[in-house]
């Protein structure tokens, strides 16, 4: 099944974490604190930090330094989280990437697999307002393969500032919306977190961009600049053929609006309600035009069916 990343301009880095801490005492050198690289500047939580070089043989388990605990909520898989990072790698003083120069912070599913799992495992069971410190040996991090200017099996260091978390329920709600034209596609309005139905009509598809509607509830209004989780089912009109869905990996995905290259999904997503779900139908002047992209046949008119989940 083709998945959808090729719609977004993605970071050079997008990291997963894990929460479980190691005994490993690390270096006793005053460089290091707790066994891993002392931050020698920026030390308060929204300050750049700046990292010292590590020292010894670095932590063979996931290690995670509390360096000041926030009050807010507790983080758990699922949680849509807004974080400000800065990596390093354990024998480098030298940061490979940083979201506090970018000015813009990271956001990501916890538990989703959008990062390492160094990250996903790291970031869980923290309080919101918190600045930790994380170790992540190379199998939870990129392994031998490395990434960019990671090395293969590097050990990695990441300060993060955890901004926000947000609760992402499993389905959209809300008032149904009738599906009364019967030349466009017909969704299901179950609320169940599983996969609506998508049945596209043996009709000639619209010229103009669609989005209407399935599930209306009464959240935030979408903006272009936000970033929605979503699930979705992605189908092709000419055939009704699925060729991607959130729901078969069972994990949702994170639309940063600004970032989408695919115009009929922003602008069809840009205005609605979040917790709504939505159909957008995007003609090819909306989508992919006349070029393939990712095994999508050139001059297709795409077919969306989205739940608006959450807004970070």
């Amino acid at each position: 099944m083709r998945r959808l990343a090729g719609l977004l301009v993605v970071p050079l880095l997008l990291l997963s974490t894990a929460a479980c801490g190691s005994d490993d005492k690390g270096s006793d050198s005053a460089s290091m604190t707790n066994g891993l690289p002392a931050i020698t500047a920026g030390e308060k939580f929204g300050e750049k930090p700046t990292l010292t070089k590590g020292e010894g043989a670095p932590p063979k388990d996931l290690k995670v330094n509390v360096i000041s605990k926030g009050d807010g909520a507790v983080t758990k898989k699922g949680d849509a989280l807004q974080v400000n990072y800065l990596g390093q790698a354990w024998d480098s003083t030298t940061p490979f990437d940083n979201s506090f120069d970018r000015g813009q912070p990271f956001e990501l599913t916890l538990g989703a697999g959008q990062v390492i799992k160094g990250w996903d495992q790291g970031l869980e069971g923290q309080k919101v307002g918190s600045r930790i410190e994380i170790g992540i040996p190379p199998e939870l991090g990129y392994g031998a393969q490395g990434q960019g200017d990671i090395k293969p099996n590097a050990t990695l260091v990441f300060v993060v500032d955890i901004l926000k978390a947000t609760t992402v329920p499993k389905s959209a709600e809300g008032s149904e919306v009738a599906q009364d034209n019967k030349d466009l596609p017909k969704v299901g309005t179950n609320a169940d977190g599983k996969a609506p139905s998508l049945t596209v009509p043996k009709v000639g598809p619209p010229t103009k961009l669609v989005s209407s509607y399935v599930l209306e509830s009464k959240g935030e209004v979408v903006k272009a600049t936000d970033t929605v989780v979503v699930n979705y089912v992605a189908a092709l009109w000419k055939d009704g053929k699925v060729f991607d869905s959130t729901y078969a990996t069972g994990k949702t995905a994170n639309f940063p609006l600004a970032q989408l290259t695919l115009k009929g999904l922003k602008d069809g997503l840009t205005g609605k309600k979040v917790g709504s779900r939505v159909l957008i139908v995007a003609p090819p002047s909306e989508a992919f035009g006349n070029e393939e992209k990712q095994g999508i046949p050139k001059n297709s008119t795409l077919v969306f069916a989205v739940d608006i989940l959450a807004k970070m």
